[in-house]
């Protein structure tokens, strides 16, 4: 599924989040939104599933517009992990993954036959999806966020910083982890993060932003090679220099 972003514009008060964006993320690649604080990624991740309205432009989904009448079936074909995982607290993991699926009416063997695939394609101990949340390592929380995500084999998976929470070892296991379930299930996938490196792992493209505006598109070698403005350049030296 090809995900476009036309010309869009977002802003909170006097606020300008989003200036006049278009991208596209293209059908089975990982397209990583990357950028200092402040720069529109999360606004924008949150624009692509619905969660936030734009003020101005279109999403377009394998070139249909996204309205308000199509929302709940266009967020049924994304998967959507945020930092920390999101996961609710008074449910344990396995209520916590297959709650929507209850909700559309699948039977017990269906959900439970998907559990088990998503369990062994996340490396994560079925014991983990009887404890509730707290009772959860950060990375624990996170395969079970991802497991949640993926319930509905959706076409497009949403990650807004998912690793950005967690201690630099299991940071370094899921990154590995992860990179292997988007090359396994070949889905589109979006990915927003502010570490370049962690960019240049994922992404097949990035798009940089700054101030809500694109600076460059491009493979990461490229953003490298070939800066567009001073801004990249900088951008993409300070984050390689080392400490």
């Amino acid at each position: 599924m090809e995900l476009q972003l036309h010309d869009i514009s977002k802003a909170y008060d006097e606020a300008q989040a989003v200036r006049g964006v278009s991208l596209t993320a293209a059908d089975g690649q990982t397209t990583v939104l990357i950028g200092p604080s402040g720069s529109g990624k999360s606004t924008l991740l949150r624009i692509m599933i619905g969660l936030t309205r734009p003020d101005d432009g279109e999403v377009r989904i394998d070139d249909t517009t996204l309205q308000t009448s199509t929302l709940r079936q266009h967020r049924h074909r994304m998967g959507y992990v945020i930092q920390e995982g999101g996961l609710f607290p008074h449910l344990p993991g396995y209520e916590n993954v297959t709650l929507l699926a209850h909700d559309l009416g699948w039977n017990e063997h269906r959900i439970e036959e998907r559990v088990k695939s998503l369990t062994d394609l996340v490396q994560l101990s079925p014991d983990c999806l009887r404890q509730y949340p707290t009772e959860l390592s950060g990375g624990q929380r996170q395969r079970v966020s991802i497991m949640r995500a993926l319930m509905l084999d959706p076409e497009v998976l949403l990650l807004d910083e998912p690793l950005g929470a967690l201690d630099p070892m299991i940071r370094t296991d899921l990154q590995e982890d992860l990179r292997t379930i988007f090359h396994e299930l070949e889905k589109t996938v979006v990915f927003v993060t502010h570490n370049i490196r962690e960019a240049d792992f994922f992404g097949d493209r990035a798009v940089l932003l700054r101030d809500g505006q694109v600076e460059q598109i491009g493979a990461m070698e490229a953003l490298a090679s070939h800066p567009s403005s001073s801004f990249v350049q900088d951008f993409v030296q300070a984050q390689r220099a080392p400490l």
